[in-house]
């Protein structure tokens, strides 16, 4: 569990993102007094900041600066002013990456978890995943079925980990996108598309089919 301080003086976005933030098992902090920024950040001590750029007194590039003086923190911007301008001035000023609003929360958060990946380096996740009897080697990437051990590449044990995550859910394309490349954007949809597809032949070949779904206009998800 990750400590996560928003700092948004919209009230519904930064409820939305401080109920986003917890369903991820992640603790959340709305800042409440936009003359104390820095107070607030070093009382709750947070392992990333998400800063909106229109904030009042004083705006989120201030406040980015400010907190740069005193720590490394991961900074995530969102904002409706999302030109080049203003991503290479939230850039300059420290940032690590960029949220253009409206954003969809579920791809927010899987950039969130990317950022936080790179940043701290996430502790070992549990040794095996399974669905339908077969089962996701962690370990190795790699997945068992039926005695036989079917040895995948990184995108494809990516995927199958991102779906196996979600337990039968469906896992939108955005969100497998980030979870591939840690961007959905400048990636051509077909991309994944061609892995999705590569992924269902291998697992054929050796007698699972039917394992990953499409979801038309939505994403995938195991069946």
């Amino acid at each position: 569990m990750y400590r996560i301080l928003i700092v948004e003086d919209d009230a519904g976005i930064a409820e939305g993102l401080s109920r986003a933030v917890e369903a991820w098992n992640h603790e959340a902090r709305i800042v409440s007094d936009f003359r104390a920024v820095v107070e607030e950040f070093l009382a709750f001590d947070p392992q990333l900041v998400l800063m909106d750029i229109g904030l009042p007194f004083f705006n989120g590039y201030y406040w980015c600066g400010e907190i740069r003086k005193i720590s490394r923190v991961p900074i995530l911007f969102l904002s409706s002013a999302s030109d080049n301008m203003n991503i290479v001035m939230a850039i300059n000023m420290g940032a690590d990456d960029f949220v253009a609003k409206p954003f969809d929360r579920e791809v927010l958060m899987a950039k969130v978890q990317a950022l936080l990946r790179r940043s701290y380096d996430f502790a070992p996740p549990p040794p095996q995943l399974s669905h339908r009897g077969a089962v996701l080697n962690t370990g190795d990437n790699s997945l068992i079925w039926q005695g036989r051990k079917i040895t995948l590449t990184k995108n494809e044990y990516r995927i199958l980990y991102l779906l196996m995550l979600a337990r039968g859910k469906v896992v939108s394309r955005e969100k497998l996108m980030v979870g591939l490349w840690e961007t959905d954007s400048f990636v051509d949809e077909n991309t994944l598309s061609v892995n999705i597809g590569r992924l269902r032949k291998k697992l054929e070949s050796a007698g699972l089919s039917d394992f990953i779904a499409t979801r038309v206009g939505v994403g995938y998800q195991l069946i």
